[in-house]
């Protein structure tokens, strides 16, 4: 899916932006003025691994946040531009997810280093392109080893700090990658479904096969309407018992995804909530965590 949020003028001159798309919240906070290296981040999983690898050495501003609020609609504010025409270091997902980024850094004439997602992950190679690249885990040991070149670029008296923090937080990925493996080993083949492919990559790892129909998913994700026969196809893997759960994004929803959501429980195949941002009081392993924890829960019902 490209464009996935679609940036609107700014409004009368002021520095407020409105924006459109999925995966919402507003800026968690202004760029500080402590000396502490400022970074901005598209959404809080990136700003979350920023802050395990930079400690009390950075700021993070978050830009979405929020994910108990409608995510396809996004308002940013003159707060949030202001974070990020202070950002020493900025994130961003790329691959037209979150194209107010780049609104954004234009609007502040920033001179911050920007970290590409998708670019540094290499998965996109044209063609039908999943940019959900949080969910993989390979891409984020690559942008935690990047994060923690960047943040000692930007301090060098902190070098061996970040280091270790990446190190750590290494390890702990690896640990995601071995149970994925462990998953793929175990129920690899199975069947599964999603009403947008925010969870593909893990999916992937797991070995497991997506049965749903490319134009229901791509219809749900493009805020399109869903075609008739995609949604009657989608609707038979329920009522066939043909697939082992349904992965539903809980941060959207439309009378079709619910209507999907429905067959599912009344022919008792498990539904597992995915979200693009981070619950609350979550970091990202802790969140990815109970992601591999559900899957495995609902493939052993």
């Amino acid at each position: 899916m490209r464009n996935r949020f679609l940036a609107l003028p700014l409004v009368a001159g002021a520095a407020a932006l409105a924006l459109t798309g999925c995966a919402t919240s507003s800026a968690s906070g202004d760029a500080s003025s402590d000396g502490t290296i400022k970074v901005v981040a598209s959404t809080n999983v990136y700003g979350s691994i920023v802050q395990s690898i930079g400690g009390d050495a950075v700021s993070v501003t978050s830009i979405l946040d929020d994910p108990s609020q409608d995510p396809h609609s996004f308002e940013s504010s003159a707060r949030t531009q202001l974070a990020v025409s202070k950002a020493d270091l900025i994130i961003e997902n790329g691959g037209g997810y979150d194209d107010f980024m780049t609104t954004l850094a234009d609007a502040s004439d920033t001179e911050a280093d920007t970290i590409n997602v998708v670019e540094l992950s290499g998965l996109d190679q044209g063609g039908d392109f999943n940019e959900h690249v949080f969910y993989s885990y390979p891409t984020m040991v690559k942008l935690v080893d990047q994060v923690a070149k960047d943040l000692s670029a930007l301090d060098e008296g902190s070098e061996d700090t970040f280091q270790q923090n990446a190190d750590a937080l290494t390890k702990e990925l690896e640990d995601l990658e071995s149970q994925t493996a462990e998953v793929e080993q175990q129920d690899g083949g199975e069947e599964v479904a999603y009403t947008e492919p925010v969870p593909g990559y893990l999916f992937d790892a797991m070995g497991l096969e997506n049965e749903t129909p490319e134009a229901f998913a791509e219809a749900i994700e493009e805020d399109d309407d869903v075609p008739p026969a995609a949604l009657k196809d989608t609707l038979a893997l329920f009522t066939s018992e043909s697939v082992r759960l349904l992965a539903y994004n809980d941060q959207t929803s439309s009378p079709e995804t619910e209507q999907v959501e429905q067959a599912a429980k009344d022919n008792d195949v498990p539904v597992v909530g995915v979200t693009e941002t981070l619950p609350k009081g979550e970091d990202y392993v802790s969140w990815q965590q109970a992601n591999i924890d559900a899957v495995k829960a609902a493939l052993q019902k």
